[in-house]
């Protein structure tokens, strides 16, 4: 609920300096590690958007995969699920994520006919 909650707290300070009074839809990208439940997710952003510009906007989920690469060797790879972090080419330890764990908002649609400040 708490990530649901925060990213209605952005869009709507965005929507203020925008002058938006609505908002149709929010896209967001999740990473495979980042250890969120997209349909967790939508069903709190749902219950957060109550009361809010937000109020009966979609929330739009894209999935970001894994990637790794390895520090002495260079290969890059995806751990998947659970993350296998050893390098499938030199069994190597020194890896470092390159993407998976991400929670971004892509994008805010707003609603037709919500007046938008210049700019």
């Amino acid at each position: 609920m708490s990530i649901a909650t925060a990213v209605v707290e952005q869009v709507e300070q965005a929507a203020a300096r925008r002058g938006a009074t609505a908002v149709a839809a929010v896209r967001l990208e999740i990473g495979e590690l980042a250890g969120v439940v997209p349909e967790a997710l939508e069903f709190c952003f749902a219950l957060a958007c109550e009361g809010t510009a937000l109020a009966g906007s979609v929330l739009e989920t894209r999935s970001v995969p894994g990637r790794a690469r390895c520090g002495p060797c260079g290969v890059e790879w995806r751990p998947g699920l659970p993350p296998d972090l050893l390098c499938p080419r030199c069994a190597g330890a020194r890896a470092e994520l390159l993407a998976g764990r991400e929670l971004r908002i892509r994008e805010v649609e707003w609603a037709a006919g919500t007046a938008l400040a210049p700019g």
